[in-house]
């Protein structure tokens, strides 16, 4: 600890051995150490004493959509980044699609560095797309750093972002698989969704009968068989569907390469709750059953399902029409992720340490990123200070999205975010920004 330039203590560090008082001392951005609550810091170093505040890993979500360039009136590097932040979160992996031009090629991928370069407030990685078209680019892309490659079995809700086929997914897949890279799917089967009542207008039920859980179970089965068959890696963006549980379950334990995320909306909200003509809740797959989200959470609790990422998918308040056929299919919950799932997770039994792996560790994890995800040694030194049990209302207003759309709004949820340190730096504290701090990443070789 002699060469630490900070120490931050508190009474309650997240480290991935439990919860402790402890002392963690910083130096050049990274953890060198986690000693005991009374260690005394050398001279020369900052002392950042938190009390009982929780000092915990800064979380990682491998789920956002910034839309940055194109449609930066629905979001943009500046405004997600610091509504990140706002929320405990200091990494954040982008989507590649709802920008334009999608990051489907090296030259896309260099535009949207560009962008994003002098605007992140947190650290900031890139997916590429896999499209019909673009096999040939996957390779390159992956050279180039992106994490992996995000696909559509459905119509993604973008004309620029067409959606694969099982002759085209199998032609991707087996790609991806051949340099050792992750395909990330949004897993619903497009004759089921064609199949299904499609009436529009203003009732929740009628969208929620629209979208069905066979459509996303027989996908996941699908894509199941396909990285079973080729020894792919795969991973299954934002489950919403309990009933495909039993075959996530017996392909993990068939050792099939095989992770599955969900995210906020769908642990902490529920169809019944719906109004009517509030497309803020729309997101697709939907918000589905009470019943069917306590099985989710069983699924979180058992290993079942990895991981908990946001897919925060924003636009302008004009596109959240109160006609669900119509208006856009996406929850903006970068600020509120951490708290809103405290808020069910602490009601239904699970700590703060279950939250830390299910929203840092895992998703650090998934993507490769060694040096996020804990509090030890050699991790960057990227924190979260939450007061647990304070309360706050949720005010659209005060969120940091660029649009203060959410479904979320007049909800009291515990956990309120003190500050966020990016690489031993404090970026945020009681609200207040300091600038752009953020790194762009790229994946570990």
């Amino acid at each position: 600890m002699s060469d630490a330039e900070l120490v931050l203590r508190s009474t309650r560090v997240i480290t991935p051995e439990g919860t402790r008082a402890a002392a963690v001392a910083v130096a050049g951005g990274r953890i060198t150490a986690v000693l005991p609550h009374d260690a005394t810091a050398p001279a020369g170093a900052r002392l950042e004493d938190l009390g009982n505040d929780v000092l915990l890993p800064g979380l990682v979500d491998t789920h956002v959509h910034v839309n940055d360039p194109g449609r930066t009136e629905w979001e943009g590097f500046w405004t997600a980044t610091r509504a990140a932040a706002a929320g405990g979160i200091t990494t954040l992996i982008d989507m590649p699609l709802n920008s334009l031009p999608p990051t489907t090629t090296v030259d896309h991928l260099r535009i949207k560095r560009e962008v994003a370069r002098d605007k992140a407030h947190i650290d900031v990685g890139f997916w590429g797309g896999a499209l019909p078209d673009n096999v040939k680019d996957l390779r390159p892309l992956h050279d180039a750093g992106v994490f992996g490659f995000k696909a559509f079995l459905s119509p993604s809700g973008v004309d620029e972002f067409p959606h694969l086929t099982q002759d085209r997914l199998t032609g991707s897949l087996a790609e991806i698989a051949g340099f050792g890279g992750l395909l990330i799917v949004h897993a619903e089967d497009p004759h089921h969704l064609a199949a299904a009542p499609q009436h529009g207008g203003p009732r929740y039920a009628d969208f929620l009968a629209s979208r069905p859980r066979d459509a996303e179970d027989t996908a996941v089965a699908g894509l199941i068989a396909q990285a079973k068959r080729l020894d792919a890696r795969v991973h299954v963006l934002h489950l919403s569907s309990s009933d495909a549980l039993p075959l996530i379950a017996a392909a993990k334990a068939e050792g099939v390469r095989l992770t599955v995320e969900t995210c906020p909306h769908y642990l902490t909200l529920t169809a019944e709750e719906v109004p009517d003509g509030a497309s803020e809740f729309k997101c697709c797959p939907p918000i589905r059953e009470a019943a069917n989200q306590d099985l989710l959470w069983q699924a979180l609790a058992d290993g079942t399902i990895d991981c908990v990422v946001t897919d925060h998918s924003p636009s302008t308040a004009d596109l959240k029409t109160d006609d669900f056929a119509t208006a856009w299919g996406g929850i903006s919950g970068l600020q509120l992720s951490l708290p809103a799932v405290w808020t069910e997770a602490r009601r239904r039994g699970h700590g703060l340490e279950d939250v830390v792996r299910w929203m840092s560790a895992r998703t650090a994890a998934l993507v490769g990123l060694d040096r996020k995800g804990a509090i030890e040694a050699g991790r960057d030194a990227d924190f979260a200070v939450l007061a647990p049990d304070e309360t706050f209302t949720v005010d659209p207003a005060a969120l940091q999205h660029r649009n203060h759309v959410t479904a979320y709004a007049g909800r009291t949820l515990h956990g309120v975010v003190k500050s966020t340190w990016l690489r031993g730096e404090r970026i945020l504290a009681d609200g207040e920004f300091t600038g752009p701090r953020g790194r762009l990443l790229t994946r570990t070789p």
